[in-house]
């Protein structure tokens, strides 16, 4: 397996101190450096900057959001990161959800799949110096333009990764990506994704050799099993807010999507509670199996034991969340992990 981190530039003190993190995780053998937009600063620019500070390893938007920027502005960005780190970027699409792109953006949050098929052609058109051209949108019909190429040609290829929890936008991911930014992930319950994924690939004649599985989740070791509850304890807030807060009450992909793997009555009640406006409440509810099932927390032979199922399981790409109060902290957890990764391999 690769091993990955994903950062957010959300400003702050914590600009200098990302930036160093970037820098040292690279030192640390660190393989690909995704950069978040959630709602906080945008990816592209953050991208560009750590580019110019690091020399060796991948680059990728994790994610770029559709229906926030014309599809040439994404093809623009893609060819610009492209050029300025030497072929090291790799472009993370995805179409968030309505509680950003209508609630933060004001744009309609409609069509997810037309618009991500329509991105990736006009990307793959911009890429290879052809007139973009997308009939009924590009150009714009009833006017009198015609269709342009753009003047910027790209000097080196740019794989496509689709962020994709919903079983249609899974099979678009097998059909035409080269990557899938997986999350909400649950290695026992993993067919849930992989039936969807595969589905697509055998509809555009590949195979999973074809598509890079690159999956997350936070690590943490604990020095013992006494120290274990606690910590598993502390991360039940942040998967009560996937489960109740990433999105609208009716809306939630991710929610949805640890339903599919199982945990579907965990899901709902942790969700009604959450938007109920009771947060401790639902984090509550978490049960530590979940915590463990979906995570990279425990002892080290535990979290060895983990990355070798998800290994098995077919993750070629590991996406590590280091825990750690400091930056020395997340180091030394990123560190420590990406030795178990090697370890395995």
């Amino acid at each position: 397996m690769r091993t990955a981190t994903t950062v957010e530039a959300s400003g702050g003190p914590d600009w200098k101190q990302t930036g160093e993190f970037v820098v040292e995780a690279e030192k640390l053998g660190l393989d690909v450096c995704w950069v978040a937009e959630a709602w906080g600063s945008d990816a592209p620019s953050a991208l560009g900057y750590y580019a110019a500070r690091t020399e060796r390893m991948l680059l990728g938007s994790g994610i770029m959001q559709l229906g926030v920027r014309s599809p040439v502005a994404t093809a623009q960005a893609a060819i610009t990161l492209a050029n300025l780190s030497g072929g090291r970027f790799l472009l993370g699409l995805g179409a968030s959800g309505p509680q950003v792109i209508e609630g933060l953006h004001g744009v309609p949050f409609q069509r997810p799949l037309s618009r991500m098929r329509q991105t990736v052609e006009v990307l793959r058109q911009a890429r290879s110096g052809e007139k973009i051209s997308v009939p009924g949108r590009i150009p714009l019909p009833g006017s009198e333009t015609r269709p342009m190429r753009l003047s910027a040609r790209a000097e080196h290829p740019i794989p496509v990764y689709l962020a994709a929890l919903s079983p249609a936008m899974l099979r678009l991911t097998g059909e035409l990506a080269d990557g899938w930014l997986g999350t909400s992930f649950v290695p026992e319950g993993a067919d849930a994704y992989l039936a969807h994924l595969d589905h697509g690939l055998r509809d555009s004649g590949r195979t999973r050799a074809d598509l890079d599985l690159c999956q997350g989740a936070e690590v943490a070791f604990a020095p013992d099993a006494d120290a274990l509850p606690g910590m598993l304890a502390a991360r039940k807030t942040g998967l009560a807010f996937s489960l109740g807060g990433m999105g609208t009450a009716d809306t939630n992909f991710y929610n949805r999507a640890y339903g599919r793997q199982g945990w579907a009555e965990v899901a709902a009640e942790v969700s009604a509670r959450w938007q109920a406006g009771d947060r401790t409440g639902a984090a509550e509810l978490v049960p530590d199996e979940m915590v463990l099932a979906t995570t990279l927390i425990g002892t080290e032979a535990m979290v060895r034991e983990r990355l070798r199922t998800w290994r098995d399981t077919g993750i070629d790409t590991v996406r590590l969340y280091p825990a750690g109060e400091s930056l020395t902290e997340k180091l030394d957890t990123l560190g420590r992990a990406i030795e178990l990764v090697h370890e395995l391999d």
